[in-house]
């Protein structure tokens, strides 16, 4: 029972980590229906950026994820105006064809990083890295600690920004009709384009975490497709709240996994939720 109420905290932080690296994904193929494969591989990118400002200038994890948040902003507008200059206003079959431009972006983000940094692991220093809290039998990393507290902020902020501001409402519209948003006088695509700078814009605090909870290699972002797709389906697509429940749901059943059949189990959970979800709820978890 120890074991078991370990793995359920351990979980429920994971799972908040699982969130903040999915809300970006959320918003951009939940939304925008954008099948942005290689939004694991912009996350790992994020995260070398972070690690170049660690290593080189000795600035906090979370200040650097801060700081490139902003050129992942431009970076996300650049590359839907690609997508959409290229795929998307040529017609319907932009869905397939735009899976193999993602695809494409990720395996030459995955190249250039191994060019610059070579294929070793790769960590950042901080005052929170390497200490632990003890919580009566159970000891727990406070970079887990602050990974989950950034993490669920991150989540909450952006869930506020869709839900309450005009700019959120008016992503959220262009997800549910487009023409009707366009006959009001707005332009869809530049709603769109702005919708997915936002999404890779997260991906630099996203990044930031992801190497403060554990060391990272230029091909992390193959561990981390499965996740975060099956975190946005089974959420339902575009569900924020439904995404950090979806998060947790992933992070505690990996973590049980892990503490009762072994390691080599735990990847395999995300697939089979995901196949789970989809034969008996296509619509997700929170979808309508």
């Amino acid at each position: 029972m120890d074991l078991l109420l370990g793995a359920v905290v351990l979980g429920v932080l994971l799972g908040c980590f699982y969130a903040a690296v999915s809300v970006g994904l959320s918003v951009s193929f939940g939304l925008l229906d954008v099948p942005h494969v290689a939004h694991p591989a912009f996350l790992v990118l994020a995260s070398y950026g972070v690690y170049l400002l660690n290593d080189s200038y000795d600035i906090d994890p979370l200040l650097a994820g801060l700081a490139i948040t902003p050129l992942f902003f431009v970076f996300g507008l650049l590359a839907y105006r690609v997508y959409y200059e290229t795929f998307e206003k040529r017609g319907s079959d932009a869905g397939v064809r735009g899976i193999a431009f993602f695809f494409g972006i990720a395996f030459i983000i995955e190249v250039l990083i191994i060019l610059q940094f070579g294929v070793d692991q790769r960590s950042v220093t901080a005052t929170y890295i390497g200490k632990s809290w003890r919580f009566g039998e159970f000891r727990i990393p406070i970079r887990q600690l602050v990974a989950f507290a950034v993490a669920l902020a991150l989540t909450v902020l952006l869930a506020v920004y869709l839900s309450k501001t005009f700019m959120g409402r008016a992503i959220r519209a262009v997800a549910q009709d487009e023409e009707a948003l366009r006959l009001m006088g707005a332009n869809p695509v530049r709603i769109k384009q702005f919708a997915f700078g936002i999404a890779t814009a997260v991906l630099g605090i996203a990044g930031a975490l992801l190497i403060i909870v554990a060391p990272i290699e230029p091909t992390l972002d193959r561990a981390y497709i499965g996740r975060t797709f099956c975190v946005v389906v089974m959420a339902g697509l575009g569900s924020m709240s439904g995404t950090l429940i979806a998060a947790i749901i992933l992070g505690v059943a990996e973590t049980i996994v892990l503490t009762m059949f072994g390691a080599s189990w735990a990847p395999a959970i995300s697939f089979a939720m995901l196949l789970a979800v989809l034969a008996v709820r296509p619509q997700g978890l929170f979808g309508r």
